[in-house]
């Protein structure tokens, strides 16, 4: 049992790495991944705390792709986290979170919201500062009285205080994955709760730019959406994954509540690593 996407506060999670483990132990999963969304700063307190637990890591980043104004996340595992080109875009990344959240209360002061960019930080903390963080910010001012009311009402995409954000192309994150030594798994395809659902003709782009996996056993997809993406990945030979997506906000359920065989993640781990003994070449360069 090895749940293969959880968050933390090193982004829009709300308990701390040593925190998402001892959950993870507490449900009885094996190992986990660390995914934090284009950052991979959780790692180091990740591991003391899976040694302290027994439990087994899997270094890993949840990378933000767009194509067409459709967000795309594309999980890595097993990156080289001192990779520049990807140290490169989570910067990037990480500036244009900051724009973007800024750009939210500049809308969201408009529709009559009384927060400030400051109450964001606040509640940021650390932490890459995420729509999570506006709307907990919301909620200590009282303009809302929950998380899913400052999202249902205003930041859900395409909402009245949304901000779109730059992003990579799905198939060009996947390749930096890659370059990074890792492999590349689509984050919950069918979960319309989420992003828009990803099709066919999509996966079949990022199976030609290297994908590995589909995450089909996601927490946000019904039995008839994970068969389809199982037999999605079955026809193209690509490995199947489960988590729970795990951020501690909202009501949602607990780590562990989806999980992947570790057949699969041992299978992710050959693939990474002979990738890396293949790879003979010193210079990476950035995919754009």
């Amino acid at each position: 049992m090895i749940d293969l996407h959880t968050h933390s506060t090193c982004s829009d999670g709300v308990r701390s790495p040593a925190q998402v483990v001892a959950l993870a132990a507490r449900a009885g999963v094996t190992g986990l991944a660390l995914t934090d969304h284009d950052t991979t700063d959780g790692w180091s307190q990740a591991a003391a705390a899976c040694a302290a637990h027994g439990l087994e890591l899997i270094p890993g980043l949840e990378l933000s792709t767009e194509i067409g104004g459709r967000s795309v996340h594309v999980l890595g595992y097993f990156v080289d986290a001192t990779d520049p080109a990807l140290v490169q875009e989570c910067a990037r990344l990480r500036w244009e979170r900051e724009r973007r959240a800024s750009a939210m209360v500049e809308k969201l002061q408009g529709l009559g919201v009384p927060i400030a960019y400051e109450d964001v930080l606040a509640q940021a903390g650390s932490a890459p500062v995420g729509r999570p963080h506006i709307a907990a910010a919301m909620v200590a001012s009282g303009c809302v009285p929950d998380l899913d009311a400052a999202f249902d009402q205003f930041l859900h995409d395409g909402g009245p205080a949304y901000v779109t954000k730059h992003a990579l192309d799905p198939a060009d994150g996947v390749r930096l994955i890659s370059a990074a030594g890792g492999v590349a798994v689509l984050a919950h395809p069918g979960a319309s709760t989420r992003d828009a659902p990803v099709d066919l003709e999509l996966l079949d782009r990022l199976v030609a730019a290297g994908l590995a996996g589909v995450e089909a056993d996601h927490v946000g997809h019904d039995e008839i959406a994970r068969r389809y993406w199982r037999e999605a990945a079955r026809e193209r030979n690509l490995y199947v994954t489960g988590s729970s997506d795990f951020h501690g906000v909202r009501d949602e359920v607990g780590v562990g509540a989806a999980t992947t065989a570790p057949e699969v993640v041992a299978a992710l781990r050959k693939l990474a690593s002979s990738a890396a003994t293949a790879d003979t070449s010193n210079t990476k360069e950035a995919p754009w």
